[in-house]
């Protein structure tokens, strides 16, 4: 005969499954939030690269810029299914996704400086210090995946 233990421990067990396939059903649904995301984002930055050539050189930073948003968005649906088949987190991923999202503000940033013209002495602030702020960010995640790699290689050090 069943203990009252034996069947909560089932019940915890059907609940703990739900709950993971809860879980699991709703990072498929980011994913493809993602790519669905990501093929408007540049179907959209094409069609406006090509619809206006009267404006080419800020065309040419909004087309750019869109295409980082893409590849920003198509490495987070891909860290996210890594995530799924893998069972782990990983760091590593995000960090160059934090790069990628800084070089883009730099980007954007110093596109903005180029070619708005002149600028009021506070838009120029502004600017000068979201510049040094995407830089100090991109820095620092770089340090972090220098740090990665070389505690991975005393990792492999160690185990040897």
């Amino acid at each position: 005969m069943e203990s009252p233990s034996d069947s909560g421990s089932r019940v915890e067990t059907a609940a703990d499954a739900t709950i993971r396939w809860l879980i699991v059903a709703v990072e498929y649904l980011i994913i493809a939030s993602l790519l669905l995301v990501s093929g408007i984002v540049l179907v959209r930055t094409l069609v406006n690269f090509l619809s206006n050539w009267s404006a080419f050189p800020q065309t040419v930073v909004a087309a750019i810029d869109g295409i980082l948003v893409v590849i920003i968005l198509l490495d987070i649906a891909h860290t996210v299914f890594g995530h799924l088949r893998a069972s782990v987190f990983p760091v590593r991923p995000f960090l160059v996704i934090g790069i990628l999202a800084g070089v883009r503000d730099i980007l954007s940033a110093s596109a903005h400086l180029t070619l708005s013209g002149p600028l009021t002495q506070i838009d120029f602030n502004d600017t000068l210090i979201s510049l040094g702020v995407g830089v100090g960010v991109v820095v620092v995640l770089l340090l972090g995946l220098l740090v990665l790699r070389f505690s991975a290689l005393r990792d492999d050090q160690i185990s040897d």
